[in-house]
């Protein structure tokens, strides 16, 4: 996934083994739901003809699921059918080579994916060509791994991270929350802007100031819209997101950030999402906060 995990343990108990699982857990859901392996579940799904079934994970099929739910909640602010509008702009695999009539051809387009899962049997199959990019969804999914393998392995009070993606179980030695920073929206460097306390609860953050690229004089988040087909365009310049899994907080902070400065708090306030919003403006950014609602 282009992405390296961490985990901070409160214990001393960990099992010599714990490493070698936690990176398997990672592995696999890189097998399942990476673009950037051609032989990934994910790219085989992409890979066949709409209406053909594919044998899938498991894990893969619930991760569609959570998506599904997301892609409702939001109105279509997040859905994973924009992967073709992903590599047209340069962004995942593509590092950086952008392909002006891809993003003709998908830029006016709504991105609607249309998936069917059979979980009992297995399977999945695309009803239409939308092609899937679960850049938005997986990588939460992988911390939540990572933090279930700390967990059957007895592993209590630990910050498990993946490329800014954190799933924090308890509290830290001291007794006190863990800490969880909040970064500086800079696209040249990397600073603390505030810092939040957290206890078992899930934290991901969207932001337009890491992966971007420039066109004429503006320059344009990774994040794509998949109502207009193309990057999106708003004030917000990162949103940060609390919930009970990673999974649906890394998906829920990639809606809000298409959705903007004004819909994304109204729609979150709607959903009690609680998320923290960094809106630019002439002195710098404004906050926006959801939580405890």
């Amino acid at each position: 996934m282009g992405a390296r995990w961490s985990v901070r343990l409160a214990s001393r108990r960990a099992a010599p083994e714990l490493s070698a699982a936690l990176q398997a857990s990672v592995d696999s859901v890189d097998r399942q739901m990476s673009t950037w392996r051609p032989d990934s579940e994910l790219m085989r799904l992409n890979g066949a003809a709409p209406g053909a079934w594919v044998d899938v994970g498991s894990d893969l099929i619930k991760v569609l699921k959570i998506s599904a739910e997301v892609t409702a909640a939001s109105g279509g602010a997040f859905d994973i059918g924009v992967a073709e509008a992903v590599s047209a702009w340069g962004f995942g695999p593509a590092q950086g080579k952008a392909d002006e009539t891809a993003i003709r051809l998908a830029m006016g387009r709504a991105l609607h994916s249309e998936v069917e899962c059979e979980p009992a049997a297995g399977r999945v199959r695309r009803l239409n060509n939308r092609l899937l990019d679960l850049s938005g969804v997986a990588k939460g999914f992988a911390v939540d791994q990572m933090a279930e393998v700390l967990r059957k392995h007895g592993v209590r009070g630990f910050l498990a991270a993946l490329d800014g993606e954190i799933v924090v179980d308890g509290e830290r030695p001291d007794g006190r929350p863990w800490a969880v920073a909040l970064e500086e929206p800079d696209p040249f460097r990397r600073a603390g802007r505030a810092v939040i306390e957290v206890s078992d609860r899930a934290v991901a953050t969207s932001g337009d100031y890491r992966h971007r690229v420039q066109l004429g004089a503006k320059w344009l988040s990774h994040t794509m819209d998949p109502r207009s087909g193309g990057p999106a365009c708003n004030r917000l310049a990162s949103v940060t997101v609390l919930a009970a899994d990673c999974a649906r907080a890394d998906a829920w902070a990639t809606a809000l950030m298409v959705l903007g400065e004004t819909d994304g708090p109204r729609l979150a306030r709607s959903r009690a999402v609680e998320a923290i919003f960094l809106i630019r403006d002439d002195d710098g950014f404004a906050e926006i906060s959801t939580l405890g609602i």
